[in-house]
């Protein structure tokens, strides 16, 4: 990294800026604007995230918009099949089904059809059965989604660790998800820096080091190693690390 720049540009390089630039001419982000570009409020607002003049709220439901479940089945649960599908089963998948469900909560609840999947895992020989509103996904995708459920868990618990955000810049709902968006692309970023530069700091201690010095012209490298930095995490002992 050049060392005239400063820690806040060096980190921005790490930005594959060509794809966000197809993003913006996609969606037409820059239509009628005269000075304030897409890239400008990315990087004001980059720049609040990274030095904390903020913090968010409602991350978990935005991110959820327009998203589908994956749930196990109770054994209680009475449906009625509509459509049987194609299926593989040596990849242990027994039935891909279309139902309808047949319990009175249910139907009340959830009157829409449902994918039901049956599972073999030949690791535990347990046959699980798999409840989800997705019809697009595979079958087989479906049910190792559900096993990476706890690793999804934990995304969330980090977000809302992380991402610090007292209140919104804007009260629009573009504004809102623009300012979530943005704040998730840093600390993906952050990550991918972590890794880029094989640094041994936790991200969070890495996320303290930028904070107080974006505006300083040292190799990013250079500052990011440090040892007058101490290697904090703010996740206790006892709850898994994310990107650890």
């Amino acid at each position: 990294m050049n060392s005239g720049k400063t820690i806040f540009s060096q980190l921005m390089e790490f930005l594959p800026i060509h794809k966000f630039r197809k993003c913006v001419a996609r969606y037409n982000g820059n239509y009628k604007v005269k000075s304030f570009t897409c890239w400008d409020q990315f990087l004001c607002m980059a720049f609040a995230q990274l030095t904390y003049r903020e913090s968010l709220r409602d991350i978990q439901a935005c991110l959820q918009t327009s998203g589908f479940f994956v749930i196990r089945a109770k054994r209680n649960f009475n449906f009625r099949r509509l459509y049987s599908h194609t299926i593989d089963k040596s990849t242990g998948i027994q039935c891909d089904q279309t139902i309808v469900p047949q319990n009175f909560y249910a139907q009340k609840n959830y009157p829409e059809k449902l994918r039901r999947i049956r599972y073999l895992d030949v690791n535990t020989n347990k046959r699980l059965v798999f409840l989800t509103n997705n019809f697009t996904l595979p079958a087989k995708t479906i049910a190792d989604l559900y096993k990476c459920r706890w690793q999804v868990e934990l995304f969330f618990k980090w977000i809302k660790q992380h991402l610090r955000i007292k209140a919104f810049y804007g009260t629009s709902e573009n504004a809102t998800k623009t300012q979530i968006w943005i704040a998730i692309s840093i600390y993906v970023l952050v990550a991918i820096v972590k890794k880029e530069l094989k640094l041994d700091q936790s991200l969070y201690t890495i996320l303290q080091v930028l904070s107080v010095t974006l505006f300083e012209k040292e190799p990013i490298l250079q500052v990011l190693t440090n040892n007058d930095y101490i290697n904090q995490n703010p996740v206790p002992s006892n709850q898994l690390n994310l990107f650890e």
